[in-house]
């Protein structure tokens, strides 16, 4: 997989964000790390060889820290924010470093890791309600409420390293957000610190709190900029006792709105999931030496994914294969596998899951992770491929999947050849279409540094404006991740690179 950027260029970069946001280029003083040691213990105050160890990643290069914090409680970290807003030295909260857009990168920063903030605190069988600290793996707290006969409903591939802080600061979705929404529509309250070492616990568990401002919504989605998640308080629900999965094969793209609304209204509430491959990115995930086999034949235009989740299996399943008889019947579906076991199904998921990684195994990648309506997005990949094609010819392939059912396409792209050189051409093509829908540039990843100068693109000036004011209120020495999602220079906000 490709870099984003040559780590040294980066570094530079970074630094020169730094000095745009206002903080303190260079090293900190030595004092600094004295005083974080007395605070967290010699041992949590990683520096040198341990430092980069700690920071290691498959993903994308996160840079050299200065140091990585690992605070043991809320009030160590507030301890932690207080010394270094003091010292004006900026500071990178690091969750399970699965983040795509390089919304951890720290390079000459002080980062900090939650891996001592971990557990389940409690879970709330009679409110459905768990309260977590933020560097619990998300996978964790999945297991924990299924182990009371509860769900908690979020689910993304990275489940098993993501943790809660992270899924939280990004405003993650995943594989159900069809059916139960985003992170922010999991979540009843928060615990953060502000940049100065305030300590924001607004650990809500009531569904209905209309006192004031919801000001757990700041923190979420905002990727450290604002505040470092410390616990929050979980939405859990009924826990699912059916599932059926099934692929199908779609010969137009107007039938998968049909067959979408068909479901919504076939299965009684019940559909989770509606996960769309083009044929090209079907063929490549099935096709040696991706793991995955194909399930359906080669050669049909559209492959979904369709699940639902509910609460009587034989019912559910009577449901299911009606609509997809009645789907094959009127001509949406041309072909259709219903899972019949746990291997199955997981079998299908595996199917919708290679796209990624087999476009990776590829060479230089760039992934985009968009959101538009579902009516514009054939003319949208129509016109992209047309465009990546007169600009690079051969050397561009194109491989496209994703939520349909919500809105949201992966598209990722192949470039054969140097890579980074074409990168904001290549970005461009992407997402400049994307302001004449209406669109959005990220559908769940953040926006970080990979997607800022583009951020134009779906947020008005009006919009960047109030970020930019919320940022210098809530952290004005702009400490907390600077130089990510947009840069501040003077008292607005810069505007794009390009």
């Amino acid at each position: 997989m490709s870099k984003s950027h040559p780590e040294q260029g980066l570094g530079s970069l970074v630094s020169n964000r730094r000095r745009a946001c206002g903080a303190r280029p260079g090293s900190p003083e030595l004092s600094l790390f004295d005083d974080l040691e007395a605070v967290l213990g010699a041992g949590n105050v990683l520096r040198g060889e341990a430092a980069r160890e700690k920071v290691h990643t498959l993903y994308y290069p996160v840079g050299t820290p200065l140091a990585v914090l690992r605070p043991g409680t809320t009030d160590e970290l507030s301890q932690a924010l207080r010394l270094c807003n003091a010292a004006g030295q900026p500071v990178v909260p690091f969750g399970g470093l699965t983040n795509l857009v390089e919304s951890a990168h720290a390079q000459d920063m002080i980062a900090i890791t939650l891996e001592r903030m971990a557990q389940v605190e409690v879970i709330d069988t009679v409110n459905s309600v768990m309260t977590v600290q933020a560097g619990c793996k998300l996978q964790t707290a999945q297991e924990a409420a299924e182990a009371v006969d509860l769900f908690f409903p979020v689910d993304i591939g990275a489940r098993g390293s993501a943790t809660l802080g992270g899924v939280l600061s990004t405003n993650a979705g995943g594989n159900r957000v069809l059916r139960w929404g985003m992170m922010r529509d999991n979540v009843l309250g928060l615990e953060a610190v502000l940049a100065d070492g305030t300590v924001i616990s607004s650990l809500n568990s009531l569904l209905k709190n209309n006192a004031g401002y919801d000001l757990k919504q700041l923190f979420i989605g905002s990727e450290g900029t604002l505040g470092v998640v410390t616990r929050a308080v979980l939405r859990l629900r009924t826990r699912p006792t059916s599932q059926c999965t099934a692929l199908v094969a779609v010969e137009d793209f107007e039938a998968l709105p049909k067959l979408l609304e068909a479901a919504h209204r076939g299965l009684g509430g019940t559909l989770c999931a509606f996960e769309v491959m083009w044929g090209d990115t079907y063929r490549l995930a099935t096709t040696a030496p991706a793991p995955a086999l194909p399930i359906l034949p080669h050669g049909h235009a559209y492959y979904a994914l369709i699940e639902s989740m509910g609460a009587d299996q034989e019912a559910d399943a009577a449901r299911f294969e009606t609509l997809l008889g009645e789907a094959l019947e009127a001509g949406l579906v041309a072909d259709a596998v219903l899972a019949k076991s746990t291997a199955e199904t997981a079998a299908i998921w595996m199917v919708r899951e290679e796209g990624t990684a087999e476009t990776a195994r590829r060479g230089a990648i760039f992934l985009f992770d968009v959101s538009l309506k579902i009516g514009d997005m054939e003319a949208y990949v129509r016109a992209l491929k047309a465009s990546l094609a007169d600009r690079f010819g051969e050397a561009a392939d194109v491989w496209v999947f994703g939520h349909l059912g919500d809105g949201n396409l992966h598209i990722n792209i192949n470039i054969h050849g140097p890579a980074e050189d074409v990168r904001h051409d290549v970005e461009a093509l992407v997402y400049e279409p994307l302001a004449r829908v209406k669109g959005s540039i990220s559908a769940e990843h953040g926006v970080g540094l990979h997607k800022r100068d583009f951020l134009h693109v779906s947020r008005s000036a009006e919009e960047r404006g109030l970020m930019a004011r919320l940022k210098t209120a809530l952290d004005p020495n702009h400490i907390l991740n600077p130089g990510k999602i947009f840069v501040i220079e003077g008292d607005g906000i810069a505007a794009p690179a390009h």
